[in-house]
């Protein structure tokens, strides 16, 4: 069985996947808010290299739809000083910018190819 520890993934690629359900009534500033203010922000610390956004396919978008926001990282110590030191703020912004007008949960994903 391989370790799955910390010390395990310092040299492995780790993705901080967000993924958003947000309301059609600002989809799209939200996504533009997303690409020219919110992700380049998080990139800025430091703590990623770059990061994607996805948009989920064949799922219900009643409500609204769903993106997932990939941050890529080569080590869980640039993913956990993220957390650590700029998480909070940055939920905060983005709850004071749009409100209950989304949704997210959060995981991270370990490369493995």
């Amino acid at each position: 069985m391989e370790d799955s520890s910390d010390s395990s993934l310092e040299s492995i690629g780790i993705i901080y996947n967000v993924t958003t359900q947000v309301s059609h009534a600002i989809a799209k500033q939200w996504l533009k808010w997303m690409k020219e203010e919110h992700i380049p922000e998080i990139v800025a610390t430091g703590c990623f290299n770059h990061a994607a956004i996805l948009r989920l396919i064949e799922v219900d978008e009643t409500q609204g739809p769903t993106y997932a926001i990939q941050y890529h990282t080569t080590s869980k110590a640039h993913y956990n000083r993220y957390i650590e030191d700029f998480a909070e703020e940055m939920r905060k912004k983005a709850i004071a910018r749009w409100g209950d007008q989304f949704i997210a949960f959060r995981s991270v994903l370990q490369v493995v190819n």
